[in-house]
């Protein structure tokens, strides 16, 4: 009996053995803070999998995740490991939407083993969202190429915006049915959908870095398919500032050194749009500014409205900037951005006009070429140049490409810059993934289809309404709003003047001629738009590609912007963002007799009053409550 005993208890312990190593767990849920929102990772046959439900149903249908390394794929007979808990609730200040932010989410990291490969999932849920990533360790020197094929299935059934590539991240939008968008279309993220029961959710990417960028492909079954920057499509935009040989090159897979840590894989998902907006998730994921670039926070970035010349008029030489300069100063905005044509101007000439300028309030940002800066030394002292000057910000173009070259670019500018105490305005941009969290001197990134495009377009009322509700959840975007010219297209004066109100950006360059922003009858409101805000409220109707209303409080005085789609419409928008008390009201309306007119008109409202508007196609409207302070009545043309 003594013999037995000793290989029973063998026998059990070799028992459990084999049943850790052929039924580890296979299964991971991590689940919001409020509970409504679920990232469950799962091996399915031996492939890392996961879902997304929010409020138990599905956002993301099941999908496989699939992390390649020197064209090995990590996510396939695997096994799910140790998993290790935490969580964030966190308030930190941001700029742009709101004047803070929250972190508040539930994360794991989870131990996923293939053989003897050993490597860390990190997963978070938020109440508006899920991210996820992967941590492959590696020796400093070691240098591997990473790819990846992680799938996002979304449920049948639903509505789909998204743009193409082919003019890189500034493209329009194409509303379709998941079950119409054919295998291999490209989509620039975030790519925006809603759910047959209402739920609104956006797919994109966070704090990219060290990394190629991500763009999505459909598989033609309801899925999008990550894909790295090097395999993106050529861009026009690309092939204009550089060359097709430039573009074969920089799509040759790139290494990473040392340990490879994926961008952040961001499902943003909410009940209605005014969560999809105010979702922090990108933030969030981005770590806080490095103390040695920015020892008192982001106090020597100031967000500010810009006059800029370009598409509008004015005299492209060092007088006609000193008389932007002198209108700027007038209307009180903070800058004045110098476009491409200063390039031949000397020093002498750059430093009488940041004088002429500063005595007016006003500071000088100067425009530059992304090859110009790709040498450091020469990036370095380009930047130094500049501070000498007291140029105060530089507008960078020319990024069209998210291949792991361009984004370490990005990177390495935002460091120069920061030591010179610069910020930076990012043009020919991809979308932004939380870097202004990180790196606060940067204020604005382009990426989007502005007003630069105003030849190639005539839907800017479709356009104009979609862009809130896709481009502008992964962060702030230099549209350059604003302009009165025939440029507007199929939109009204009062539809520009909303878009300044409702496009976030915390450098607010207007694309205006700043004459005509004297000149407008709306140019007391105009004035007084600010580039940042306390709070935004995204308040119903609103419908992507059709209209959209913000309510945003600045202080004590909140706005509220309407921006109309294609169809005419009448609407009554309840006041009750108000607090309470009595606000004394400037409406700018449309003239319905003529899109290049607005209707003034000034009376007193309560947070129980509505506003009745009447927008024609392509409409909009602009309303400033301030509390307190007293007007007369009337109505201007």
């Amino acid at each position: 009996m003594k013999k037995i005993l000793p290989l029973f208890l063998l026998a059990l312990l070799f028992a459990g053995f084999f049943a850790y190593r052929h039924f580890a767990p296979a299964r991971a849920i991590i689940t919001s803070p409020n509970r409504s929102v679920r990232l469950a990772l799962s091996v399915e046959q031996g492939q890392l999998s996961y879902t997304v439900t929010f409020s138990n149903q599905p956002v993301i249908e099941l999908s496989p995740m699939n992390l390649i390394v020197d064209g090995s794929n990590l996510c396939q007979n695997v096994r799910l490991g140790r998993r290790e808990s935490y969580q964030h609730q966190e308030r930190y200040p941001t700029r742009g939407l709101h004047a803070s932010a929250i972190d508040d989410c539930n994360g794991a990291t989870i131990t996923v083993k293939q053989g003897s490969i050993q490597y860390t999932l990190e997963a978070r849920a938020f109440n508006d969202g899920i991210a996820f990533r992967m941590i492959v360790p590696g020796a400093s020197d070691a240098s591997r190429v990473p790819g990846e094929q992680t799938t996002f299935t979304l449920p049948e059934g639903a509505t789909v915006w998204y743009s193409d590539l082919s003019r890189h991240y500034e493209g329009t939008y194409q509303q379709k049915n998941v079950a119409e968008i054919k295998q291999d279309e490209w989509a620039a993220p975030p790519v925006t959908f809603q759910l047959s029961n209402g739920v609104y959710a956006s797919v994109t990417e966070g704090d990219l870095k060290d990394y190629p960028g991500m763009a999505l492909q459909a598989d033609g079954n309801d899925g999008f398919i990550t894909r790295l920057g090097n395999e993106e499509p050529v861009n026009s935009p690309f092939l204009h500032d550089y060359s097709a040989a430039y573009a074969k090159e920089l799509a040759k897979p790139a290494s990473v050194t040392g340990t490879i840590t994926t961008p952040w894989r961001v499902v943003m998902v909410g009940a209605d749009l005014n969560t999809l907006v105010n979702c922090d998730i990108l933030t969030s994921l981005s770590p806080p500014p490095d103390k040695g670039f920015f020892p008192d926070g982001a106090d020597w970035t100031k967000p500010g409205r810009a006059a800029w010349c370009w598409i509008d008029g004015g005299q492209r030489t060092p007088e006609g900037m000193k008389e932007f300069s002198r209108i700027a100063g007038d209307l009180g905005f903070e800058y004045v951005v110098v476009d491409a044509f200063w390039y031949d101007w000397t020093d002498a000439q750059i430093r009488d006009l940041v004088e002429y300028a500063k005595a007016r309030g006003v500071g000088i940002w100067l425009w530059r070429h992304g090859r110009d800066v790709k040498n450091p030394s020469e990036r370095r002292a380009f930047f130094k140049r500049c501070h000498d000057l007291g140029v105060v910000g530089v507008k960078l173009d020319a990024f069209s490409d998210e291949a792991k070259e361009f984004v370490d670019l990005y990177q390495a500018c935002f460091r120069d810059a920061a030591e010179s105490r610069l910020m930076l305005d990012v043009h020919g941009a991809n979308k932004p993934t939380g870097e202004s969290r990180t790196w606060p001197n940067e204020l604005t990134r382009e990426g989007i289809f502005g007003l630069e495009h105003h030849k190639s377009t005539n839907g800017w009322a479709q356009h104009n309404t979609t862009l809130p509700f896709t481009r502008f959840l992964a962060g702030p975007g230099d549209y350059t709003p604003m302009i009165f010219s025939s440029y507007r297209n199929n939109t009204s004066w009062a539809h520009q003047i909303a878009t300044a109100v409702v496009y976030t950006s915390p450098l607010l360059c207007y694309a205006a001629n700043p004459q005509t922003i004297v000149t407008n009858p709306a140019v007391d409101i105009i004035k007084s738009i600010p580039p940042v805000w306390d709070e935004t409220i995204v308040l119903p109707p609103s419908e992507i590609g059709a209209l959209a209303i913000y309510a945003r409080r600045n202080g004590d005085t909140w706005f509220l912007a309407v921006l109309n789609g294609p169809q005419a419409r009448s609407l009554q928008i309840p006041l009750k963002f108000l607090g309470n008390g009595s606000y004394d009201g400037s409406i700018v309306k449309d003239a319905l007799d003529n899109p290049a007119a607005v209707k003034i008109e000034n009376r007193s409202y309560k947070n129980e009053d509505a506003l009745s508007v009447d927008l024609p196609a392509g409409g909009g409207l602009v309303a400033r409550f301030i509390r307190g302070k007293k007007i007369t009545s009337g109505t201007e043309n």
